[in-house]
């Protein structure tokens, strides 16, 4: 199919490109930019006048569900919850049952990705067996399975030796290591940042000490051993600043964090609201302004959505015990721009710097071929409308999972079509 992308306000971080120009599509891929190639006659038109055209999001951490949980979400709801995002790339954790750990798993996952047409899923390998940390992965023949890095998701390393001699085996084959950088020990019983909110309402905290503790460690690991890690959902200004200084030492360290935490903080558990029990938990005032200082300056490289639908049972329950987590595919982009909105300092190109933190960014963390709309690149693109208004609402997601604590807040941004290899995937 030919597609023609006429009147948009092109915005392509990876290319420096930021102005009116139609975009054309033939073949699956970027034709041209600007002038219409040679006998190029479009099948389908799409008027994107007052709208952004930017490379597809690409997410760093959605939980589909699939294998196991299918309870919770499926394949096919969280696919079109990526689609209505503009979501085109998904980067899934392994936790799932059972445990992306052999590469038939690996496999499966992908062709049923693959055979909905929607969008590119690239699964992450279990770093242990099982996750549980005592034994290795095959690695070589799980990324030969199409994993794209490998991880912990949320289970911790016990033994550091393990994680070393992990390490020694990613960086030997180049591999990347996924770390969510969490001490084992401190904080474990924890579900609510440590500081004056959770003292007041009872809740067993998690110390800010518990990532800074974990980064320490995987810092020295990775000047012993040369390993690429990305360090998974950055909470705290501390760990920030440690993660500054790891990059400014020169260490292969890049890092991410939740769209949630961009915006939230550990006052807005209110009265004990389980929408808004997420891992890590949300911080003081004073991590989140330092989470927006760094997105602006790089320190941050990626924003992510963190998807992780969870269902009634599991989330209709009182704080303690509820399960953790939030869906965030739909609201990738609106969490983004809304940051870009709210940021005071307009000369840093506030919203480029947000549309390469869901594009440009994470493909080059995994080192996708996506997020960019050069002539001759997989024609992944979302159409969106900045100035639109929608309400979060359980009604409105298409995901299974419709907990998250932004229930109630209208957004800012809307897509309008999201193209998935030069195919439209959805249009509204």
């Amino acid at each position: 199919m030919k597609i023609h992308i006429k009147n948009g306000r092109v915005i392509d971080p990876a290319n420096g490109i930021d102005a009116q120009q139609d975009v054309y599509i033939a073949a699956g891929k970027i034709a041209a930019i600007g002038k219409a190639p040679e006998g190029f006659t479009a099948s389908r038109t799409i008027d994107a006048a007052g709208m952004i055209v930017a490379p597809g999001l690409v997410d760093l951490s959605a939980r589909l569900r699939e294998p196991g949980y299918e309870y919770k979400a499926t394949l096919e709801s969280e696919m079109q919850a990526a689609m209505q995002g503009g979501v085109t790339s998904l980067i899934c954790p392994p936790d799932t049952d059972p445990v992306l750990d052999e590469p038939g798993l690996v496999e499966m996952l992908k062709h049923r990705a693959k055979s909905l047409n929607q969008a590119h899923v690239y699964p992450l390998g279990a770093l242990t067996v099982g996750l549980k940390g005592e034994a290795l992965t095959e690695m070589a023949e799980l990324t030969e399975a199409g994993c794209v890095g490998f991880s912990q998701a949320e289970s911790p390393i016990l033994d550091t030796t393990v994680l070393l001699r992990a390490m020694q085996y990613a960086q030997t084959f180049g591999f990347t290591v996924w770390l969510r950088p969490q001490d084992p020990h401190l904080g474990r019983s924890g579900i609510a940042h440590s500081g004056a909110v959770a003292s007041r309402l009872g809740l067993p905290g998690v110390p800010v000490m518990s990532e800074t503790i974990a980064l320490h460690t995987i810092f020295e690991l990775v000047r012993a051993t040369g390993a690429r890690v990305h360090l998974c959902r950055i909470s705290s200004a501390a760990g920030l600043e440690l993660v500054r200084a790891a990059k400014k030492e020169g260490l292969p360290v890049t890092c991410d964090v939740g769209a949630h935490h961009v915006h939230l903080i550990d006052v807005d558990i209110g009265y004990f609201d389980s929408n808004a029990r997420v891992s890590p938990p949300f911080r003081a005032q004073r991590d989140r302004d330092a989470i927006r200082r760094c997105l602006l300056d790089g320190t941050i490289d990626v924003i992510c959505s963190d998807h992780t639908p969870v269902d009634d049972d599991e989330k209709l329950l009182p704080f303690g015990e509820a399960s953790p987590g939030a869906t965030g595919l739909e609201l990738l982009l609106s969490l983004t721009l809304k940051w870009a909105d709210e940021c005071s300092d307009k000369s840093q190109q506030p919203l480029v710097k947000a549309i390469s933190r869901i594009t440009a960014d994470p493909a080059r963390v995994v080192g996708l071929p996506s997020g960019r709309l050069g002539v001759g690149s997989i024609a992944d693109v979302c159409v969106f409308d900045p100035e639109a208004r929608w309400k979060v609402e359980a009604k409105t997601l298409a995901s299974q999972g419709k907990h998250t604590p932004f229930l109630g807040y209208e957004m800012p941004g809307q897509v309008k079509a999201t193209i998935v290899a030069g195919h439209v995937a959805f249009e509204r």
